[in-house]
């Protein structure tokens, strides 16, 4: 199994970047697990809603640049479908036995995700109503998608 987890912006904090390569080196013996990272646009605190849509579209294309053909594509979104971890691991173990080996997780900037790349997700994804930084965002994620593999595997894991 590939897991690539697409995230705009580079991670500065040093306890978060710790966490993640935690969960990546425990996934190792799982999956395959490729983190990328594409620029974010540099953009003024206040920004008119033409200006959003640019920032947005850029982050898109670079997002989007990084997508190949055949990934399922999973868009991390306030307004996407919230799962528990049994499923996300059923969904995961699906997608390996009958679908694909190649699963691109994206998270988007601070203004979040373009149309463009809801568009090309295979499905969206959404861990709850509240508003994450994108960068606690990537923790949660990796540790969730470690976890479904403790689930798929029927390997013990703290609830």
């Amino acid at each position: 199994m590939n897991i690539t987890i697409i995230s705009v912006g580079k991670l500065k904090e040093k306890y978060l970047k710790m966490g993640i390569d935690e969960y990546v080196k425990r996934l190792g013996g799982y999956a395959k697990v490729d983190l990328v990272e594409v620029p974010d646009e540099k953009a003024p605190e206040q920004l008119s809603e033409a200006e959003m849509e640019i920032v947005k579209k850029k982050e898109g294309e670079r997002i989007l640049s990084k997508i190949s053909d055949g990934m399922h594509v999973v868009a991390l979104a306030i307004e996407g479908k919230m799962k528990s971890s049994e499923q996300m691991a059923a969904d995961i173990e699906s997608l390996m036995t009958y679908g694909t080996s190649k699963i691109a997780f994206v998270i988007g900037g601070s203004l979040g995700l373009h149309e463009d790349v809801m568009k090309r997700a295979d499905e969206k994804l959404s861990f709850g109503k509240m508003t994450l930084p994108h960068q606690l965002m990537k923790l949660v994620l990796v540790e969730q998608i470690y976890r479904s593999f403790r689930i798929i595997k029927g390997e013990p894991y703290h609830k």
